[in-house]
């Protein structure tokens, strides 16, 4: 009985674990731009089942409730929490938040697609709208070498201001990416996602339609990590740990002392 207690314990330490691993990564990144916290999500592992409900107790009568043990926990998985970070203004042109749902597309390396919540894009020397890393903004933009200024509106259409002309030059659009599902988007580190079997493919539209968020030019959105609510989660599982720890303390004793009296 002692051996399947620590058993179980230990599970519960393992899960424990993972979850204080999750919390940490959300507390490190609360000042990344567009980040999205990550929630454990546990579930029981299986049952050993002593005397089935409803089985016969006499010949006349049924057991009501049965007798079944359980063996412990482990993590299921984790789920990201999509919620809206708060928008800061930063007066770059080139920075853009996304007022509600969508993500902006990337082209990474290789040619894969990647998708992000963090605007805080550049100007290529070629002119292209590019990431921090150089990654080029899909569908590509090419900035003028000599605009003056670059306006971005709320639906992502991009105008250049050049000497020369009175009203600005459309030179494209930035489009949103939308999913069918995405909490199943996979995220690969560097404030990137890419798609899976799971979040479906990527729908391309316009910002502001069919339940894209609007472009905000000229912001940033925070991550949406609350540090008291971590704070608290992580106390949380810091004493779970610790009641999983004693158990197997206790189990422990309890194994000790049948060795040395019975």
């Amino acid at each position: 009985m002692s051996s399947s207690a620590m058993h179980i314990a230990r599970t519960g330490l393992d899960a424990q674990d993972t979850r204080m691993r999750v919390i940490s990564n959300n507390l490190a990144n609360v000042n990344t731009t567009g980040f999205k916290k990550d929630r454990a999500a546990f579930e029981t592992l299986a049952y050993q089942t002593i005397t089935a409900p409803g089985a016969a107790s006499t010949a006349e009568t049924k057991y009501a409730t049965g007798l079944n043990l359980g063996t412990g926990v482990r993590v299921q998985g984790t789920a990201r929490i999509d919620t809206q970070g708060s928008l800061t203004q930063t007066g770059n042109s080139f920075d853009m938040a996304l007022d509600g749902d969508g993500y902006f597309q990337v082209q990474l390396p290789g040619g894969n697609l990647g998708y992000t919540r963090a605007g805080n894009f550049n100007r290529s020397p070629e002119g292209l709208l590019v990431t921090s890393e150089g990654y080029q903004v899909m569908p590509g933009i090419t900035v003028p070498a000599n605009a003056t200024s670059v306006s971005i509106g709320t639906d992502g259409t991009v105008t250049a201001q050049v000497p020369g002309q009175n009203e600005g030059t459309n030179i494209g659009q930035i489009q949103v990416a939308s999913f069918p599902n995405a909490t199943g988007l996979q995220s690969t580190g560097d404030n990137y996602l890419k798609e899976t079997a799971s979040s479906g493919a990527a729908n391309l539209g316009i910002a502001g339609q069919d339940g894209r968020g609007n472009i905000r030019q000229g912001s940033l959105e925070a991550s949406n990590v609350n540090v008291v609510e971590e704070l608290v989660d992580m106390i949380e599982t810091q004493r779970a740990y610790e009641v999983n720890s004693k158990m197997i303390s206790s189990s422990d004793e309890m194994l000790k002392y049948v060795n040395q009296n019975l």
